[in-house]
């Protein structure tokens, strides 16, 4: 097989992507750049930022340009959120039509997204797969024009302008970390990359519950399924024909993270460095953090942050459970007296070690409890770890049995990254 995508190829793709995407910032990462050591730089590449919150606004502008008139019998795409945001604002902008398939559980917000650019908006499948097959039936029926999310040598070519940014941006690049899903992000990046500075690393990044890529490399079959994972944006369950030979040839590594190190990215991106950031964006910074990727001592890291489309209930429970493994909310199960008053000595002695009270429950019910006791669920906000063992010293001292839940035991085993 020939040349799928070249240099090229992503030049002429730039004409058309400069004239709808932005080019996004580059920030600086303190935190990872302490753990990398002195004489290298840890900087984030801001596709979170980009028109429609993600980087597929650069392959949509790339495809739509390819096609030209064609494209004014309309466009038909599938996707769990972010081609689907991109697409339809990219036929807004054209002024063509945009019939969108996404999962049954896709994103409520991602879904809303797309309607709100005026796309018409299809719900059903139970992965990207079944309503990619349905995109293609609508497309044959109506003569529209299937936009595939990944698996397109223009929308390679539009992603790979990303990598020209970086390697404008950076004279001392040496490795760029990139989410890996359909492979389409990377191929172009690693393309780009490749061609100009054949001795920059590029590294892709995987969800554990769901690495088909990993599989192939191995020379296994991929599993056809896929966990549920907080990446839902890389959630594919086999690698593209096209992308496939490029990360072969092109990609010098491939590596997975599971879900507690993509929640903890997320939480650390939000709060240090203040970019709302979705799983599939933040595998690379999960990646760091687990040690799954070694940096450079010199010479500076990019990693890819390709997408913000976050759902907030997703988002809530990932910054509650890095409260709790950061010690700041512990939360205990209290066994006390059912006489009165006893819950206010418990509350008081508690108040008296500066925890913040967030909730209270009584439990009487599916606990083994002495028929004169009562089962009480705290909440409580707390400094740090050491803060949080005091609470618990404190309100033992004081006669209570008090045992932490959930998190916080499994806290406590595990080793800190």
């Amino acid at each position: 097989m020939g040349e799928v995508v070249g240099l090229g190829d992503i030049e002429r793709a730039r004409r058309a992507v400069e004239k709808v995407a932005a080019r996004t910032p580059l920030f600086n990462s303190r935190v990872l750049t302490e753990r990398a050591g002195p004489g290298a730089r840890v900087v984030f590449k801001a596709e979170n930022l980009q028109r429609t919150g993600s980087f597929k606004i650069r392959g949509v502008s790339a495809k739509l340009a390819a096609l030209g008139e064609e494209a004014s019998r309309g466009i038909v795409v599938a996707s769990a959120g972010n081609h689907a945001q991109a697409a339809a604002f990219g036929a807004r902008q054209a002024g063509v039509s945009c019939h969108v398939f996404m999962p049954g559980d896709a994103s409520i917000s991602k879904a809303e997204a797309t309607e709100a650019y005026g796309a018409t908006v299809h719900l059903g499948g139970e992965a990207i797969e079944e309503c990619l097959a349905m995109a293609a039936s609508r497309a044959e029926s109506t003569g529209e024009v299937l936009v595939h999310p990944f698996d397109d040598p223009a929308i390679i070519a539009g992603q790979g302008t990303l990598g020209l940014e970086l390697l404008e941006e950076i004279d001392d690049l040496r490795l760029v970390v990139v989410p890996l899903g359909g492979g389409g992000l990377v191929s172009g990046i690693a393309t780009a990359v490749k061609a100009l500075r054949p001795e920059v690393r590029v590294a892709a990044v995987q969800a554990a519950n769901c690495a088909p890529y990993l599989s192939a490399l191995e020379g296994k079959e991929p599993a056809g399924s896929a966990a549920a994972t907080l990446a839902d944006g890389i959630a594919i369950k086999r690698p593209g024909a096209l992308t496939l030979p490029i990360v072969r040839q092109l990609v010098d590594e491939v590596v997975a993270v599971d879900e507690d190190d993509i929640a903890d990215a997320m939480v650390l991106l939000l709060e240090r460095a203040k970019l709302v950031v979705e799983g599939a964006g933040a595998v690379g910074v999960a990646a760091l953090l687990a040690g799954a990727i070694e940096t450079p001592r010199e010479g500076t890291t990019a990693l890819v942050l390709s997408g913000g489309n976050v759902d907030t209930g997703l988002l809530a429970p990932a910054i509650r459970r890095h409260e709790t493994n950061a010690g700041r909310r512990l939360v205990v199960f209290a066994r006390v007296s059912d006489r009165p008053g006893q819950l206010a000595r418990l509350l008081a002695v508690v108040g008296m070690t500066g925890a913040n009270l967030v909730a209270v429950e009584h439990l009487r019910e599916g606990y083994d409890l002495h028929v004169r006791e009562t089962g009480v669920h705290l909440v409580l906000e707390t400094r740090n770890p050491e803060h949080a063992e005091a609470v618990l010293e404190a309100t033992r001292a004081a006669g209570y049995d008090v045992q932490p839940v959930g998190e916080y035991r499994r806290r406590r085993r595990r080793p800190a990254p």
